[in-house]
């Protein structure tokens, strides 16, 4: 079994590709399944590993509309696949485009490009607008809503097991990855992380969307870490983070290149990591 058990009722399966997070709550009539992924083998594995368990997917839920948060497999059945309205509309649109798999596969890493599934891709039905909570027989998964990194992002706090999944945040591996789109995308993400940052003390576990979960001081500390970055960008100043440069986790340096774009579109230059 490819499931581990991060707190009661609470398991994640970590993809070889880019270390993702699928997150699995059990319910009363099954599970809920948020950002399954990513290749074929792995759904199936996770689908098997739920049959073995004698229980099946009640709910899935993307956190937002990124390829690899999107994703789903015929062996998970059928249930409904929730998001944000905007997550929802935000990934209708790439449906919507005659060369969208073209599109998408573009930006698959070319390790796993031909093992992505793509026939169930994005097919979220989004809640109602300022919806609180994933619909769905289970413990209460709070959605907080956000414009951090993508439009449309959520983490959900469920709230009996003291879990927030986090989707694209408080990543121990990753720094933040602002939505450059946006009109603002610093002042969204330190507005993000003050929303997570008000539910920490109800969080005794912390699972991002790539990379290893935390306890309660990790929590904080990544938060405190995110927030440093980010105001780093803003202030065009050199920031000193452990996920870039020398210090960062072995097969991990391309973050480095993520950080120089993001410095490069934001101040044009300068604040590099030391």
């Amino acid at each position: 079994m490819m499931l581990r058990e991060v707190a009661e009722g609470v398991r994640v399966h970590e993809s070889e590709c880019i270390q993702s997070n699928a997150v699995i709550v059990d319910g009363d009539a099954g599970v809920l399944l948020i950002d399954p992924g990513i290749t074929r083998e792995e759904m199936a594995s996770i689908a098997a590993d739920l049959r073995e368990l004698g229980t099946a997917v009640a709910a899935g839920f993307a956190t937002h509309p990124d390829w690899d948060h999107v994703l789903w497999h015929p062996s998970l059945g059928d249930a409904p696949r929730y998001g944000t309205a905007l997550c929802a509309a935000s990934i209708r649109d790439v449906l919507a485009r005659p060369d969208w798999k073209e599109q998408v596969a573009e930006g698959l890493p070319p390790e796993v490009a031909d093992d992505v599934p793509m026939e169930l891709f994005g097919l979220i039905s989004g809640l109602p607008a300022g919806a609180s909570q994933v619909p769905w027989d289970g413990p209460r998964a709070r959605v907080i809503e956000h414009r951090a990194h993508a439009q449309g992002h959520a983490a959900l706090l469920v709230e009996d097991r003291r879990v927030l999944v986090a989707g694209d945040m408080l990543s121990d591996v990753l720094v933040p990855m602002l939505d450059l789109q946006a009109a603002d995308p610093i002042e969204d993400y330190l507005a993000a992380l003050e929303l997570l940052e008000a539910v920490a003390h109800d969080v005794d576990v912390v699972i991002p969307g790539h990379g290893s979960a935390g306890d309660a001081a990790q929590l904080r500390a990544r938060i405190e870490q995110d927030r440093a970055y980010v105001r780093g960008l803003r202030s065009g100043r050199m920031i000193e983070d452990p996920r870039i440069g020398s210090s960062a986790k072995p097969g991990w340096e391309w973050v480095s290149d993520v950080h120089e774009w993001q410095v490069e579109r934001l101040t044009g230059g300068g604040g590099t990591e030391t």
